[in-house]
């Protein structure tokens, strides 16, 4: 994947600036009004990210196969979760469970002052980092780890964002979570035998710490260890 000659950053035709104006304009109708968002979302090469047999099909709204079992979510939830996590505030410094194919990092390392993304198995972090080479991205820093402890050398977060599926919200994210700091992930439902996830958004306040359910996702499962 993504091996051999350097990928066009620009793109042609299914993979060009105005095809992902489209997707953009796609996340808008969908109910994203984030200005920053949405512009992150539109300077991000998706194509660059997944297999070039797909790269036609990079700037629909689904997800997609990124090889290991794991998928590229779809730009609407990538947007979604982000906005969340951005409302009236600044990111900050953001840590990403699940770096995956590198593009979610892409777009967070757009709009956060710094950007610590951990991901489980080696081969796919490596592949995530020869995806963004191209982009320099400065504020971007990746570790090959369980991201279920999340990254403690680095903590305190201002912003903590999930890309799999977790069966109880992890206590040690909640720990690195800084004060008015805010958490946003896939948590299996109650009726998980049927599959059910629902997107959750935690905050650390004054009083405690709240819960927002946000609505329904499918996310592969958060598991643990490293690979």
């Amino acid at each position: 994947m993504n091996a051999g000659m350097p990928r066009d950053v620009a793109g042609v035709g299914m993979t060009s600036q105005r095809t992902r104006a489209r997707m953009v304009e796609r996340l808008r109708d969908a109910g994203i009004r984030d200005a920053q968002v949405l512009a992150a979302m539109g300077s991000v090469p998706r194509h660059l990210f997944v297999d070039e047999a797909l790269a036609s099909r990079a700037y629909e709204d689904t997800a997609l196969p990124i090889g290991f079992g794991q998928t590229i979510s779809q730009p609407y939830v990538v947007a979604r979760m982000i906005e969340a996590l951005a409302a009236g505030r600044e990111l900050g410094k953001v840590l990403e469970v699940g770096t995956g194919c590198g593009y979610q990092a892409a777009v967070l390392a757009q709009l956060a002052r710094e950007v610590y993304s951990v991901e489980r198995i080696h081969a796919l972090l490596e592949r995530a980092r020869a995806n963004l080479r191209g982009l320099r991205l400065s504020k971007l820093r990746m570790t090959h780890g369980d991201g279920n402890f999340g990254l403690e050398k680095a903590a305190p977060f201002d912003s903590i964002i999930v890309a799999a599926a977790a069966p109880a919200l992890p206590q040690a994210l909640l720990r690195q979570l800084a004060p008015d700091g805010r958490m946003v992930l896939p948590l299996k439902s109650p009726d998980a035998s049927h599959g059910a996830q629902r997107l959750a958004l935690y905050e650390r306040g004054a009083r405690g710490i709240t819960q927002t359910v946000l609505e329904a996702v499918r996310f592969v499962p958060l598991e643990t260890g490293k690979l």
